[in-house]
Protein backbone atom coordinates (compact mmCIF):
# COMPACT_ATOMS: atom_id res chain seq x y z
CA UNK A 1 0.00 0.00 0.00
CA UNK A 2 1.20 3.54 -0.80
CA UNK A 3 0.14 6.91 0.52
CA UNK A 4 0.36 10.19 -1.37
CA UNK A 5 2.42 12.82 0.48
CA UNK A 6 3.05 16.08 -1.35
CA UNK A 7 4.63 15.25 -4.67
CA UNK A 8 5.78 11.78 -3.58
CA UNK A 9 4.30 8.40 -2.77
CA UNK A 10 5.09 7.01 0.67
CA UNK A 11 5.02 3.29 1.42
CA UNK A 12 2.82 2.23 4.36
CA UNK A 13 3.45 -1.51 4.08
CA UNK A 14 6.01 -3.97 2.74
CA UNK A 15 5.44 -7.23 0.92
CA UNK A 16 7.63 -10.11 2.13
CA UNK A 17 8.17 -12.47 -0.79
CA UNK A 18 9.42 -15.29 1.42
CA UNK A 19 9.50 -18.61 -0.43
CA UNK A 20 6.70 -17.65 -2.81
CA UNK A 21 8.82 -18.70 -5.79
CA UNK A 22 8.57 -22.33 -4.58
CA UNK A 23 4.81 -22.59 -5.05
CA UNK A 24 4.78 -26.35 -5.61
CA UNK A 25 6.58 -26.94 -2.27
CA UNK A 26 4.47 -24.69 -0.02
CA UNK A 27 2.74 -27.53 1.87
CA UNK A 28 5.99 -29.48 2.23
CA UNK A 29 7.77 -26.38 3.55
CA UNK A 30 4.87 -25.71 5.92
CA UNK A 31 5.14 -29.20 7.42
CA UNK A 32 8.94 -29.00 7.60
CA UNK A 33 9.11 -25.61 9.35
CA UNK A 34 6.15 -26.43 11.61
CA UNK A 35 7.94 -29.59 12.77
CA UNK A 36 11.18 -27.67 13.35
CA UNK A 37 9.31 -24.95 15.25
CA UNK A 38 7.51 -27.41 17.53
CA UNK A 39 10.76 -29.26 18.27
CA UNK A 40 12.59 -25.97 18.87
CA UNK A 41 10.03 -24.63 21.34
CA UNK A 42 9.62 -27.99 23.09
CA UNK A 43 13.38 -28.59 23.44
CA UNK A 44 14.18 -25.09 24.66
CA UNK A 45 11.15 -24.95 26.97
CA UNK A 46 12.25 -28.23 28.55
CA UNK A 47 15.68 -26.73 29.29
CA UNK A 48 14.12 -23.62 30.85
CA UNK A 49 11.82 -25.72 33.06
CA UNK A 50 14.66 -28.03 34.16
CA UNK A 51 17.02 -25.16 34.97
CA UNK A 52 14.32 -23.35 36.98
CA UNK A 53 13.01 -26.36 38.93
CA UNK A 54 16.07 -28.56 39.56
CA UNK A 55 18.49 -27.13 42.14
CA UNK A 56 21.28 -29.38 40.80
CA UNK A 57 21.28 -27.20 37.66
CA UNK A 58 21.58 -23.91 39.55
CA UNK A 59 25.11 -23.31 38.27
CA UNK A 60 26.53 -20.57 35.99
CA UNK A 61 26.68 -22.91 32.98
CA UNK A 62 23.00 -23.84 33.17
CA UNK A 63 22.05 -20.27 34.04
CA UNK A 64 23.54 -19.23 30.69
CA UNK A 65 21.83 -22.17 28.96
CA UNK A 66 18.49 -21.16 30.47
CA UNK A 67 18.97 -17.65 29.12
CA UNK A 68 19.90 -19.03 25.70
CA UNK A 69 16.87 -21.31 25.58
CA UNK A 70 14.52 -18.47 26.59
CA UNK A 71 16.05 -16.34 23.86
CA UNK A 72 15.67 -19.07 21.24
CA UNK A 73 11.97 -19.49 22.04
CA UNK A 74 11.39 -15.75 21.55
CA UNK A 75 13.57 -15.70 18.43
CA UNK A 76 11.77 -18.57 16.69
CA UNK A 77 8.35 -17.31 17.74
CA UNK A 78 9.08 -13.89 16.23
CA UNK A 79 9.90 -15.35 12.80
CA UNK A 80 8.43 -18.79 12.16
CA UNK A 81 4.66 -18.45 12.95
CA UNK A 82 4.20 -15.57 10.51
CA UNK A 83 6.18 -17.52 7.92
CA UNK A 84 3.94 -20.57 8.44
CA UNK A 85 0.82 -18.44 7.85
CA UNK A 86 2.21 -17.32 4.50
CA UNK A 87 2.74 -20.91 3.39
CA UNK A 88 -0.98 -21.72 3.71
CA UNK A 89 -2.45 -18.37 2.64
CA UNK A 90 -0.35 -18.11 -0.56
CA UNK A 91 -0.47 -14.49 -1.76
CA UNK A 92 -2.55 -13.36 1.20
CA UNK A 93 -0.94 -12.17 4.44
CA UNK A 94 2.37 -11.43 2.67
CA UNK A 95 2.07 -7.73 3.43
CA UNK A 96 3.23 -6.20 6.68
CA UNK A 97 2.84 -2.60 7.78
CA UNK A 98 5.96 -0.47 8.10
CA UNK A 99 5.43 -0.15 11.86
CA UNK A 100 4.96 -3.91 12.31
CA UNK A 101 8.04 -4.46 10.16
CA UNK A 102 10.07 -2.18 12.44
CA UNK A 103 8.79 -4.00 15.53
CA UNK A 104 9.77 -7.40 14.12
CA UNK A 105 13.17 -6.14 12.99
CA UNK A 106 13.77 -4.53 16.39
CA UNK A 107 12.99 -7.73 18.29
CA UNK A 108 15.07 -9.89 15.95
CA UNK A 109 18.12 -7.61 15.95
CA UNK A 110 17.92 -7.32 19.74
CA UNK A 111 17.83 -11.11 20.16
CA UNK A 112 20.59 -11.69 17.59
CA UNK A 113 22.88 -9.19 19.30
CA UNK A 114 22.15 -10.73 22.70
CA UNK A 115 22.81 -14.26 21.47
CA UNK A 116 26.14 -13.29 19.92
CA UNK A 117 27.49 -12.17 23.28
CA UNK A 118 25.66 -14.85 25.26
CA UNK A 119 27.42 -17.57 23.23
CA UNK A 120 30.74 -15.87 23.94
CA UNK A 121 29.99 -15.76 27.68
CA UNK A 122 29.13 -19.46 27.60
CA UNK A 123 32.42 -20.30 25.88
CA UNK A 124 34.31 -18.25 28.48
CA UNK A 125 32.47 -20.14 31.23
CA UNK A 126 33.51 -23.48 29.67
CA UNK A 127 37.09 -22.21 29.36
CA UNK A 128 37.23 -21.46 33.09
CA UNK A 129 35.58 -24.77 34.01
CA UNK A 130 37.96 -26.89 31.90
CA UNK A 131 41.21 -24.91 31.92
CA UNK A 132 41.04 -23.43 35.44
CA UNK A 133 38.89 -25.88 37.42
CA UNK A 134 40.48 -25.07 40.80
CA UNK A 135 39.69 -21.38 40.45
CA UNK A 136 36.35 -21.76 38.65
CA UNK A 137 34.01 -20.91 41.54
CA UNK A 138 36.18 -17.96 42.50
CA UNK A 139 36.25 -16.53 38.98
CA UNK A 140 32.71 -17.47 37.84
CA UNK A 141 30.31 -17.00 40.74
CA UNK A 142 26.55 -16.44 40.61
CA UNK A 143 26.89 -12.66 40.73
CA UNK A 144 29.33 -12.50 37.81
CA UNK A 145 27.27 -14.89 35.67
CA UNK A 146 24.20 -12.72 36.26
CA UNK A 147 26.15 -9.57 35.34
CA UNK A 148 27.49 -11.16 32.13
CA UNK A 149 24.04 -12.36 31.06
CA UNK A 150 22.53 -8.96 31.87
CA UNK A 151 25.30 -7.24 29.90
CA UNK A 152 24.46 -9.43 26.88
CA UNK A 153 20.75 -8.54 27.04
CA UNK A 154 21.27 -4.83 27.71
CA UNK A 155 23.85 -4.39 24.93
CA UNK A 156 21.57 -6.13 22.42
CA UNK A 157 18.60 -3.96 23.42
CA UNK A 158 20.54 -0.68 23.39
CA UNK A 159 22.22 -1.16 20.01
CA UNK A 160 19.03 -2.45 18.39
CA UNK A 161 17.00 0.45 19.78
CA UNK A 162 19.49 3.04 18.54
CA UNK A 163 19.28 1.56 15.04
CA UNK A 164 15.50 1.30 14.96
CA UNK A 165 15.12 4.91 16.18
CA UNK A 166 17.11 6.09 13.17
CA UNK A 167 15.16 3.83 10.81
CA UNK A 168 11.82 5.13 12.12
CA UNK A 169 12.84 8.66 11.16
CA UNK A 170 13.30 7.67 7.52
CA UNK A 171 10.70 7.75 4.75
CA UNK A 172 10.14 4.90 2.30
CA UNK A 173 9.02 5.46 -1.26
CA UNK A 174 10.90 2.86 -3.30
CA UNK A 175 9.83 -0.70 -4.18
CA UNK A 176 7.88 -2.16 -1.28
CA UNK A 177 8.88 -5.78 -1.95
CA UNK A 178 11.47 -7.43 0.32
CA UNK A 179 12.84 -10.76 -0.91
CA UNK A 180 12.99 -12.38 2.52
CA UNK A 181 10.88 -14.44 4.94
CA UNK A 182 11.16 -11.88 7.76
CA UNK A 183 11.47 -8.11 7.97
CA UNK A 184 15.21 -7.62 7.45
CA UNK A 185 15.17 -4.21 5.79
CA UNK A 186 18.75 -2.98 6.34
CA UNK A 187 20.36 -4.79 3.36
CA UNK A 188 17.66 -3.27 1.09
CA UNK A 189 17.56 0.14 2.75
CA UNK A 190 19.22 2.03 -0.12
CA UNK A 191 16.60 0.69 -2.56
CA UNK A 192 13.42 1.16 -0.55
CA UNK A 193 14.14 4.45 1.24
CA UNK A 194 14.04 7.92 -0.27
CA UNK A 195 16.00 9.36 2.68
CA UNK A 196 19.77 9.53 3.02
CA UNK A 197 20.78 5.99 4.03
CA UNK A 198 24.54 6.38 4.49
CA UNK A 199 24.38 6.86 8.27
CA UNK A 200 22.03 3.90 8.77
CA UNK A 201 24.20 1.65 6.60
CA UNK A 202 27.31 2.71 8.52
CA UNK A 203 25.55 2.23 11.84
CA UNK A 204 24.34 -1.20 10.76
CA UNK A 205 27.86 -2.21 9.67
CA UNK A 206 29.33 -1.08 13.00
CA UNK A 207 26.54 -2.85 14.89
CA UNK A 208 27.15 -6.10 12.96
CA UNK A 209 30.93 -5.83 13.42
CA UNK A 210 30.72 -5.21 17.17
CA UNK A 211 28.33 -8.13 17.69
CA UNK A 212 30.15 -10.68 15.53
CA UNK A 213 33.93 -10.20 15.47
CA UNK A 214 34.71 -9.67 19.20
CA UNK A 215 32.43 -12.44 20.56
CA UNK A 216 33.50 -14.84 17.81
CA UNK A 217 37.18 -14.10 18.56
CA UNK A 218 36.55 -14.69 22.28
CA UNK A 219 34.68 -17.92 21.54
CA UNK A 220 37.36 -19.17 19.16
CA UNK A 221 40.23 -18.36 21.55
CA UNK A 222 38.36 -20.02 24.44
CA UNK A 223 37.96 -23.22 22.46
CA UNK A 224 41.61 -23.15 21.37
CA UNK A 225 42.66 -23.16 25.04
CA UNK A 226 40.05 -25.83 25.80
CA UNK A 227 41.34 -28.08 23.01
CA UNK A 228 44.95 -27.64 24.19
CA UNK A 229 43.83 -28.69 27.67
CA UNK A 230 41.89 -31.66 26.27
CA UNK A 231 44.98 -32.91 24.42
CA UNK A 232 46.68 -33.32 27.79
CA UNK A 233 43.94 -35.63 29.09
CA UNK A 234 45.58 -39.06 29.59
CA UNK A 235 42.40 -41.06 29.01
CA UNK A 236 41.72 -41.75 25.32
CA UNK A 237 37.97 -42.18 25.85
CA UNK A 238 37.79 -38.97 27.89
CA UNK A 239 39.73 -37.12 25.21
CA UNK A 240 37.44 -38.38 22.45
CA UNK A 241 34.30 -37.46 24.41
CA UNK A 242 35.61 -33.96 25.15
CA UNK A 243 36.66 -33.47 21.52
CA UNK A 244 33.23 -34.61 20.31
CA UNK A 245 31.47 -32.15 22.61
CA UNK A 246 33.76 -29.20 21.81
CA UNK A 247 33.73 -29.82 18.06
CA UNK A 248 29.92 -29.88 17.96
CA UNK A 249 29.81 -26.64 19.99
CA UNK A 250 32.35 -25.00 17.70
CA UNK A 251 30.59 -26.08 14.49
CA UNK A 252 27.24 -24.60 15.62
CA UNK A 253 28.90 -21.38 16.84
CA UNK A 254 30.91 -21.00 13.60
CA UNK A 255 27.74 -21.59 11.57
CA UNK A 256 25.89 -18.93 13.57
CA UNK A 257 28.55 -16.21 13.45
CA UNK A 258 29.63 -17.11 9.91
CA UNK A 259 26.20 -16.68 8.35
CA UNK A 260 25.69 -13.37 10.18
CA UNK A 261 29.01 -12.07 8.83
CA UNK A 262 28.15 -13.11 5.28
CA UNK A 263 24.74 -11.40 5.41
CA UNK A 264 25.60 -8.15 7.16
CA UNK A 265 29.30 -7.49 6.60
CA UNK A 266 29.95 -8.46 2.99
CA UNK A 267 29.10 -5.92 0.24
CA UNK A 268 25.41 -6.08 -0.70
CA UNK A 269 25.87 -7.34 -4.23
CA UNK A 270 23.07 -8.92 -6.23
CA UNK A 271 24.67 -12.35 -5.79
CA UNK A 272 24.62 -12.16 -1.97
CA UNK A 273 21.11 -10.67 -1.93
CA UNK A 274 19.86 -13.64 -3.92
CA UNK A 275 21.33 -16.04 -1.34
CA UNK A 276 20.32 -13.99 1.72
CA UNK A 277 17.30 -16.16 2.53
CA UNK A 278 19.36 -19.33 2.33
CA UNK A 279 22.13 -17.89 4.52
CA UNK A 280 19.55 -16.67 7.04
CA UNK A 281 18.05 -20.12 7.61
CA UNK A 282 20.94 -21.46 9.77
CA UNK A 283 20.85 -18.69 12.37
CA UNK A 284 17.06 -18.19 12.34
CA UNK A 285 15.79 -21.78 12.12
CA UNK A 286 18.62 -24.29 12.52
CA UNK A 287 20.64 -23.05 15.52
CA UNK A 288 17.56 -22.49 17.75
CA UNK A 289 16.79 -26.18 17.16
CA UNK A 290 20.36 -27.43 17.60
CA UNK A 291 21.36 -25.39 20.65
CA UNK A 292 19.35 -27.39 23.23
CA UNK A 293 20.52 -30.64 21.60
CA UNK A 294 24.18 -29.65 21.42
CA UNK A 295 24.58 -27.79 24.72
CA UNK A 296 22.07 -29.40 27.06
CA UNK A 297 20.10 -32.52 26.24
CA UNK A 298 23.24 -34.67 25.82
CA UNK A 299 24.64 -33.65 29.24
CA UNK A 300 24.63 -36.18 32.03
CA UNK A 301 23.32 -33.60 34.54
CA UNK A 302 20.39 -32.68 32.28
CA UNK A 303 19.48 -36.34 31.71
CA UNK A 304 19.51 -36.92 35.46
CA UNK A 305 17.35 -33.81 36.00
CA UNK A 306 14.89 -35.11 33.39
CA UNK A 307 14.70 -38.48 35.16
CA UNK A 308 14.07 -36.74 38.48
CA UNK A 309 11.28 -34.49 37.19
CA UNK A 310 9.60 -37.29 35.21
CA UNK A 311 9.94 -39.53 38.25
CA UNK A 312 8.14 -36.95 40.39
CA UNK A 313 5.40 -36.57 37.77
CA UNK A 314 4.96 -40.34 37.65
CA UNK A 315 4.74 -40.49 41.45
CA UNK A 316 2.11 -37.73 41.61
CA UNK A 317 0.11 -39.42 38.85
CA UNK A 318 0.13 -42.75 40.69
CA UNK A 319 -0.83 -41.04 43.98
CA UNK A 320 -3.74 -39.26 42.28
CA UNK A 321 -4.87 -42.52 40.69
CA UNK A 322 -4.89 -44.34 44.07
CA UNK A 323 -7.05 -41.62 45.59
Amino acid sequence: MKMEVGNGTMITEFILLGFGDLKEFQILLFVLFLTIYIMTVAGNLLIVVLVMTDHHLHTPMYFFLGNLSSLEICYSSTIVPRMLVRFVTHNQQRSISVKACFVQFHIISCLVGTECYLLAMMSYDRYLAICKPLHYWTLMNARLSFQLAALSWISGILFSTSLIVKLSQMSFCGPNKIDHFFCDIVPDISDISCSDTHFVELQSFIYASVFTFPPFALTLSSYVFIIVTIIRIPSTSGRQKAFSTCSSHLIVVALYYGTLMVIYLLPHSRYWRHLRKEFSLPHTVLTPLLNPLIYSLRNKEVKEAMNRIFGKLSYFRKSAFKR
